[in-house]
């Protein structure tokens, strides 16, 4: 049987939504005030979907326990308190949009996440603003 366990997290980060290859008028256009030259923050809300199989010996699909603390390593102590345009890498040739982040995410969980189950991740990047990526 196939069943959702779900962990929520949270952490702050800053960036500044822009495309290095156009001008400051169209990166003032197309991202308005998310395009400030000093950058702007958010307290990101994240849930960590993962569906898959009941084991039969523990009853869990996967120990929250240790979920808890694959988010904590992959995320939390990564990206908390950062900027995301100049201290993660990933980010030199992407621009750190909320749908790019979670796309971020989920590849460190599906990297660190050791059961044949599938990963969603939603990350909240205000209460009314928020992206689910799903492969």
């Amino acid at each position: 049987m196939k069943i959702t366990v779900c962990r929520k997290a949270h952490f702050n980060a800053a960036h500044k939504l822009y495309n290095k290859n156009w001008s400051k008028e169209k990166n003032t256009a197309t991202f308005g005030k998310c395009s400030n030259d000093n950058f702007h923050g958010h307290n990101y809300e994240l849930i960590v979907k993962l569906y898959g199989e009941i084991d039969k010996e523990t009853g869990m699909v996967f120990d929250l326990a240790k979920l808890k603390g694959i988010i904590k390593s992959e995320v939390e102590d990564l990206l908390d308190h950062k900027n995301l345009n100049i201290d993660i890498p990933y980010f030199n040739d992407k621009i750190p949009t909320t749908e790019n982040l979670s796309i971020f995410i989920w590849e460190k969980l599906r990297k660190a996440i050791d059961i044949d189950c599938k990963i969603s991740v939603i990350l909240y990047e205000t209460p009314r603003n928020f992206v689910e990526y799903t492969a």
